[in-house]
């Protein structure tokens, strides 16, 4: 059996976690691995423990722990729910899971900043998974800051199998269509 691997990519409230969720119902034996979830539970749980500057290895550790296991555990469909914003890293992410035969799929939201900074003021998302920010709009803007740099560019047409892009709410079902449609061929 051929496995999916769909990547979520974006800004913050962009809604990279809801589609994940519509996906995980849609997509039968499928699930989301979502750092948000794994940045809560140890800021929670275990703060006191969190790196206090520099990337936060104990939540990169955990999400790997749990990636790994799904893979040689499991034969789900892995979606993998973060911004991904990074080039470099996606594409180290991807080549990992095509080497141990996954099929890549990206889905890229590219909302106007606009519509996310409304979001953003609006959110009554839980703030228990910052570790160095105060807000989602803080983050937001940072993101926004951050819009010039080529390694957080829209991802190219040939980084992964197929590339999907969300720049309106409306086109959230054709998308979720259209890898369920993929899923079904394999």
């Amino acid at each position: 059996m051929v496995r999916l691997l769909i990547m979520t990519i974006g800004k913050t409230h962009s809604g990279k976690t809801t589609f994940a969720r519509k996906l995980e119902q849609r997509l039968s034996n499928s699930v989301v691995i979502d750092q948000d979830n794994h940045s809560g539970f140890i800021n929670t749980y275990y703060r006191k423990i969190v790196p206090t500057s520099g990337e936060n290895t104990l939540k990169h550790k955990v999400t790997q722990a749990i990636v790994e296991h799904a893979v040689k555990q499991t034969d789900l469909h892995l979606i993998l729910c973060n911004a991904n914003r990074g080039r470099t890293e996606r594409t180290q992410i991807l080549e990992s899971f095509r080497k141990q035969g996954f099929t890549a799929v990206m889905v890229y939201f590219d909302l106007p900043d606009a519509l996310l900074m409304e979001r953003v003021r609006n959110s009554t998302r839980s703030k228990v998974i910052f570790r160095s920010a105060a807000s989602f709009e803080e983050v937001l803007l940072r993101q926004q800051k951050q819009s010039g740099d080529p390694n957080l560019s829209a991802p190219s047409e040939h980084e992964a199998d197929h590339v999907l892009t969300v720049t309106d709410s409306a086109e959230l079902e054709a998308v979720l269509d259209r890898i369920v449609d993929l899923a079904s061929q394999m």
